[in-house]
């Protein structure tokens, strides 16, 4: 259980309750933006009393707290399947329609953009996205490191630190982009990141 989330005796129950909230929340972010979704607005589209969430949800930094915590375990399940395959470099080039389809799909940039935003303002949202992205950023390391590593490539801390950067920003900027110009052709930036990401992987 997120440290930030309240205790409650019915585990399974209290888990369908959280994913209720978090449901509603993220309707409302998307609508209303952090500011503008009030803890009333929440509890009317979640079809239960705020005084109800709040057995689940001090407020909403710890709703936001779970949003990362639950993109973090997202994140961390990926790369764990990553890691477990017989050649990850290969793989990272290999799925990037997929990983590219799913970064400029409004239903998931959406919320992190919103989250995003939120961090800039509000330094205990910008404290977890840090701790978040430290974490998620070692583990790809790792990854990163052993599969050059088995390819015989280099592996200096300078090559490592600046290609798992420039990966994240490439997906992450993907978010913006697509708010820019979301009529961007898809297949061409596919065809861009399997480039892009064979010189920064296997080179």
């Amino acid at each position: 259980m997120n440290s930030t989330e309240k205790r409650h005796p019915d585990q399974e129950r209290a888990h369908s309750r959280r994913k209720q909230v978090l449901d509603a929340a993220a309707s409302c972010f998307g609508r209303s933006g952090f500011h503008g979704a009030s803890m009333a607005e929440i509890s009317k589209a979640a079809g239960m009393s705020a005084g109800h969430i709040y057995n689940y949800f001090d407020n909403k930094d710890a709703i936001i707290a779970a949003f990362v915590q639950q993109n973090m375990e997202r994140v961390s399940a990926h790369m764990r399947d990553l890691e477990q395959d017989e050649d990850p470099l290969q793989k990272m080039i290999d799925n990037v329609a997929q990983n590219v389809s799913e970064s400029l799909d409004p239903e998931i940039w959406a919320l992190p953009l919103e989250i995003f935003s939120e961090s800039a303002r509000n330094p205990k949202i910008a404290a977890l996205l840090h701790g978040a992205d430290r974490r998620m950023r070692a583990q790809f390391r790792t990854i990163l490191k052993t599969a050059r590593q088995h390819r015989g490539l280099a592996t200096d801390d300078g090559l490592l630190d600046g290609r798992v950067d420039t990966i994240i920003a490439m997906y992450q900027g993907l978010h913006v982009r697509a708010l820019h110009h979301p009529g961007m052709d898809q297949t061409a930036v596919i065809d861009g990141y399997r480039l892009a990401l064979t010189a920064l992987l296997l080179h």
